[in-house]
């Protein structure tokens, strides 16, 4: 992976609101994405606790193609407060012809508690940039299994309207439970 990755379907690279930014996703936040990502397993869509196997695998042979490719299926960005990487997320399962895409973001587990909804309103403040002014998408959305009330509240503050909720869609824990769409439309 090059040591300063660019998207060829972007004009822009990074995205900034005061201290933070959203940048390509860097390969040196890899591990600290997998750790995120074991420790939030029960609301993402992973089958298993992930390896360094596992995510170099990941990051050697997955995210490279995406940075040269016109129409990636997603675009995954670091998410910055100064130049820690404090997240990641990024628009997944692009659907270019219709012109949508879902939202994507995992933080750092430690920042759940108290700043879960600042952090949210910040970076879907970033990647509506990505979407909506870059790339000219027109809805994009989250997809999320109904474990997390306090996501649904976040993401309303922002405007985003509950699209769908699908009833029984997924098996969590022996027990199924709804997945709950919103989403936002280009405003312009």
């Amino acid at each position: 992976m090059p040591a300063n990755p660019a998207y060829k379907t972007l004009d822009r690279q990074r995205f900034n609101q005061g201290d933070y930014a959203i940048t390509p996703i860097r390969s040196e936040d890899r591990y600290l994405i997998m750790k995120w990502r074991n420790e939030q397993i029960y609301h993402l869509r992973q089958a298993g606790p992930l390896t360094k196997e596992d995510q170099d695998r990941y990051f050697d042979s997955v995210i490279p193609k995406l940075f040269d490719q016109e129409q990636p299926d997603q675009l995954l960005f670091s998410y910055l407060s100064g130049t820690d990487c404090i997240g990641y997320g990024g628009l997944v399962h692009i659907n270019w012809i219709d012109r949508n895409a879902e939202i994507s973001f995992i933080m750092d587990t430690h920042l759940e508690n108290e700043h879960f909804a600042e952090n949210w309103a910040i970076y879907l403040g970033l990647i509506e940039k990505v979407a909506f002014q870059e790339l000219g998408l027109k809805k994009i959305y989250t997809y999320a299994f109904d474990l997390r009330p306090h996501l649904y509240e976040a993401v309303m503050a922002c405007d985003y309207f509950e699209d769908a909720r699908l009833k029984d869609h997924c098996l969590f824990q022996g027990e199924f439970k709804d997945v709950v769409i919103h989403s936002k439309l280009n405003p312009e």
